[in-house]
């Protein structure tokens, strides 16, 4: 049996969609055993899957082919999930609030301390990814 890689990400949950599956691929956003791939690359059992969405890279591991859309709970019989810890880590990190005191009364931030602040928030959510 021959899966294409858009459809099997699509038949595993991982993609809602297999056009979004199909498009993710097409931007670089899925590799599969460390290389690039086209969607229409055929998966094989023990490859080795990287997804890539915002900030964390997803990975799993293919365990068996399967090309029609499966329910959650029988996920785990085709797909395993071998996302590192830091990896997830990631998604709880942003979690923290910043509030910027300003004077009742003073207006919208000029350009100047818009800019200024885009600044402070970039240093303070991407400056351990860097």
């Amino acid at each position: 049996m021959e899966v294409r890689l858009d459809k099997y990400l699509w038949a595993v949950r991982i993609f809602k969609t297999r056009s979004d599956a199909a498009d993710a691929v097409r931007n670089n956003k899925v590799t599969v055993n460390d290389a690039y791939a086209k969607p229409s690359r055929e998966v094989k059992i023990g490859d080795r899957i990287a997804v890539r969405r915002q900030l964390v890279t997803y990975s799993y591991k293919v365990v068996d082919l399967v090309s029609s859309r499966q329910p959650a709970k029988n996920v785990p019989l085709y797909c395993l999930d071998t996302t590192p810890q830091e990896e997830l880590d990631k998604l709880v990190a942003p979690r923290e609030t910043v509030f910027v005191f300003r004077e009742r009364g003073t207006g919208r931030p000029t350009k100047k301390e818009r800019r200024e602040l885009d600044d402070l928030m970039e240093g303070i959510f991407y400056d351990d990814e860097v």
